[in-house]
């Protein structure tokens, strides 16, 4: 009878131990894409991003890609860019390509439980003034990586422009791509944005004093990649995944 109840709970215990790695296994990896120009670029996500996500969800549980660029307008990302004539972009989704490429093999055989799309993006287009179809391309682009990718329920997260531009910086769509940024941010449940407006202030990685710059500090950059973490764990939660 000690043996028969012994071998009984043995396999109770081997069956409960089955089952939780198998639910484990069926969770999948948190994909993190994260793209866009200068202030993207200078950002690294092994110095605060990669770590918070990790904490949060376990190191072989999270796949980070970045490709980031300084200067591009978001029409190398948006294939179906035009401007507010309706003129298309004969280099419209050149980024997007380089993008893909990297994110297509690091997924590859993989289970996903969720994506998580953080773009930090806006500069050159306030400087050329295509602000009037910013939203449109914002939200197309999305939509493209959502088809792409065959998921309806990307989360984003968008770096609303700093205050640099908010001066007379030759960037007069400025305030109009950071009012944008929120906007669609705040329409969608999978959708956020966080605040910039003091992450150009103290030392740049040359070791020179800034204020308002257009780029970042040393601390800034950090810090950056903390509320884009914060912000995507926050997401991800929100929409039970």
């Amino acid at each position: 009878m000690y043996r028969r109840t012994t071998a009984s709970v043995i396999f109770v215990m081997f069956v409960a131990v089955t089952a939780l790695a198998a639910d484990k296994a069926d969770q999948g990896k948190h994909l993190f894409i994260l793209s866009g120009q200068s202030n993207m670029a200078g950002m690294n996500p092994k110095e605060s991003f990669t770590p918070t996500v990790a904490a949060e969800f376990g190191k072989e549980n999270v796949i980070v890609v970045k490709s980031a660029q300084g200067g591009q307008p978001i029409r190398k990302w948006y294939k179906k860019w035009t401007d507010s004539d309706g003129k298309p972009s004969k280099s419209a989704g050149e980024r997007y390509d380089v993008l893909m490429k990297q994110v297509k093999p690091a997924i590859k055989g993989q289970s996903l439980k969720s994506v998580t799309f953080v773009w930090m993006q806006g500069e050159r287009d306030a400087r050329e003034e295509h602000g009037k179809v910013y939203e449109a391309s914002l939200k197309g682009l999305l939509a493209q990586l959502s088809g792409d990718l065959q998921r309806q329920d990307i989360n984003f997260v968008i770096g609303r422009l700093s205050d640099f531009g908010l001066k007379d910086t030759g960037r007069p769509d400025w305030n109009l791509i950071r009012e944008v940024q929120v906007k669609v941010a705040d329409a969608s449940a999978r959708g956020g944005w966080v605040d910039t407006d003091d992450l150009n202030d103290g030392l740049n990685k040359k070791g020179k004093e800034i204020k308002d710059d257009l780029h970042y500090s040393v601390k800034g950059y950090k810090l950056l990649g903390k509320r884009f973490a914060d912000k995507s764990i926050e997401l991800i939660k929100k929409n039970g995944q």
